[in-house]
Parts: C-alpha cells; sequence; structure tokens
C-alpha cells in the first residue's frame, strides 16, 4: 500500500460541477498536531470518520506523504472536540472525468465561505488527464489553499 499522495489542486470557474457530480457530502474537519513538518488531521465524512498523517509538500512537488485510517463517527465526532481552534466546514461534490479520474469540488463554509477548490488525486506526478471545463487557475503549490493553512488563515482573512 502506498503511502504518496499525489494531486493537483485548482480554483473553481463556475458552478458547471454541480450538474456534473455523482455525490455531495459533508465534511467537518479539524486538527490535532500542526508543525512545519507534518500535520494531524481528523475529519468526519458523511457518516464515517478518518484520522490523517500529512507530510508538507515540497515546493514544486505535487506528492506527499499521506497515512489514513478509518474510524468510527462517533470517534471521529470525539476527537474533533479536542483538535486546535479553526475547524473546516465544506461540502465535497465528486465529479466523474472523462479519462476516469475524479474531480473532487470543495465549497467551503463558515470562516472559509466563498472560497471553492477542486482536486484531482492521480497517480504519478506525470499522469496525463483531461481538465473539466470549470477549472480555473492551479494552485497546487500555494500553501495558503492547503486546509491545514485555511483552518489557521481563514479565507475571510485575506485580503484581495
Amino acid at each position: 500500500m502506498s503511502h504518496q499522495e499525489i494531486e493537483r489542486k485548482f480554483l473553481v470557474k463556475d458552478e458547471s460541477y454541480k450538474q456534473q457530480a455523482t455525490a455531495c457530502i459533508p465534511i467537518s474537519q479539524g486538527y490535532l498536531s500542526l508543525n512545519e513538518r507534518c500535520s494531524v488531521r481528523v475529519r468526519r465524512w458523511g457518516e464515517k470518520g478518518f484520522i490523517t498523517v500529512k507530510s508538507h509538500a515540497v515546493q514544486g512537488q505535487f506528492s506527499r506523504f499521506e497515512w489514513e485510517k478509518e474510524i468510527a463517527g462517533q470517534e471521529a465526532d470525539e476527537l474533533l472536540a479536542l483538535c486546535l481552534p479553526g475547524k473546516i466546514e465544506k461540502v465535497r461534490w465528486l465529479v466523474p472525468m472523462e479519462d476516469g479520474l475524479t474531480c473532487e469540488v470543495d465549497e467551503f463554509g463558515g470562516t472559509n465561505k466563498g472560497l471553492v477548490i477542486a482536486e484531482i488525486e492521480l497517480a504519478s506526478e506525470d499522469q496525463p488527464y483531461v481538465a473539466p471545463a470549470f477549472l480555473g487557475n492551479e494552485v497546487t503549490n500555494d500553501r495558503r489553499y492547503f486546509n491545514s493553512y485555511l483552518s489557521q488563515h481563514p479565507y475571510c482573512t485575506w485580503n484581495g
């Protein structure tokens, strides 16, 4: 089992993804630990829970270490209560792509309301994909768009 996450992140230009989506899932997440090397995240995804350890990305690369374990939804709720201030609330839309991949579009709520980011997970950094028309500028290497950053520096506080 590989523990590498390879993803590309994009801003979203319009809401056409909603008509193409096959699912819409509410997500709540918080961080038990955040430091310069990694983060430990707790996520409630619909009825399921997950605990995830992620390394921080290396500039210019799309891959990073990720270890994730499914836990019971109630356990996730209990751990979310212990998280650092700055929880993330979002709705994730799952959009099938022409090439068999799935584009995950996150509509943020709370202090990050107004931000919409799409992610495409790849098997390798050079895997080709057909970008959906609703994708805007790529922000893969802009740490401001990482959930861990948004939890501490909400979108509503950004100037311009």
